[in-house]
């Protein structure tokens, strides 16, 4: 178990990691202690798209954490690389918060209800049947459907929260076309990731709380793998994935415990 505070970089996911809705999780300030006092680099990557590096700082900050903005990697950033990489000017149609419209916006990217290249939905609380129908006509016109993560599920404060694929979903169905979702596990996001950190896959290890997400990213992207089950995963949902993560802790601060 102790190989795993010998990595020279760590990919960290967020939500049900260091936090379940405004609550910071247990560990998660002696585990960022540790991170500065051994000199690591690290990243704070998670597939929520609502939020911008900003917000995410001041969320931290509340939290009692203070970590720089540098140190996040959101995949409305991650989506809004895509959508340059692919068209110069691109316009969308938008259904998500400030955190996906803002990191869209800073890549040129307008926005556009009419006739859009590209409908582009993320995490939000303003959902409606009206923007569901909308989505659904533009897709049918010719629109290319982005989803910015494929996790049809978040923890909260409450308990399991709809997420990203959750409100894609009913899209998809009505325009009759798959979306492409950019967030982990798509290698476009761990690929940035690992740039940024400026190490190698062998160096670097991912620790996250969900199995189809966080873990497949690691598995795909030859890095080792940290399952925490502070989140969506228990020991009883393991059971029914045919891969496995490389360590399995209860929560993030048990890491630099192990033995």
């Amino acid at each position: 178990m102790s190989g795993i505070r010998e990595k020279e970089g760590y990919i960290v996911d967020m939500d049900g990691v260091v936090y379940h809705g405004n609550t910071l999780l247990p560990g998660a300030a002696e585990f960022v202690n540790w991170l500065r006092e051994k000199n690591k680099k690290f990243l704070f990557m998670t597939n929520n798209s609502a939020y911008s590096p900003r917000d995410l700082r001041q969320k931290l900050q509340t939290l009692g954490l203070d970590i720089e903005e540098k140190n996040f990697y959101t995949s409305a950033l991650a989506t809004a690389a895509f959508i340059k990489s692919q068209k110069s000017g691109a316009s969308a149609y938008i259904i998500g918060d400030a955190g996906l419209v803002t990191a869209l916006y800073d890549a040129g990217v307008s926005t556009n209800d009419a006739n859009p290249d590209y409908v582009i939905i993320g995490e939000t609380k303003n959902y409606n049947f009206d923007c569901i129908s909308k989505a659904a006509r533009l897709v049918m016109n010719g629109a290319k459907l982005i989803g910015t993560n494929p996790d049809l599920t978040g923890p909260g404060e409450n308990g399991i929260t709809p997420a990203c694929k959750a409100l894609v979903t009913p899209v998809e169905m009505v325009a009759g076309k798959q979306a492409y979702y950019i967030g982990k596990p798509n290698p476009l996001m761990m690929r940035t990731g690992l740039k940024i950190l400026g190490c190698k896959p062998e160096d670097t290890a991912i620790i996250g709380d969900r199995m189809d997400t966080d873990i497949v990213a690691g598995l795909e992207a030859e890095i080792d793998t940290v399952l925490v089950l502070s989140g969506v995963t228990s020991m009883r949902t393991l059971k029914k994935f045919s891969y496995q993560p490389n360590y399995i802790f209860e929560g993030i601060g048990d890491i630099i415990k192990a033995d």
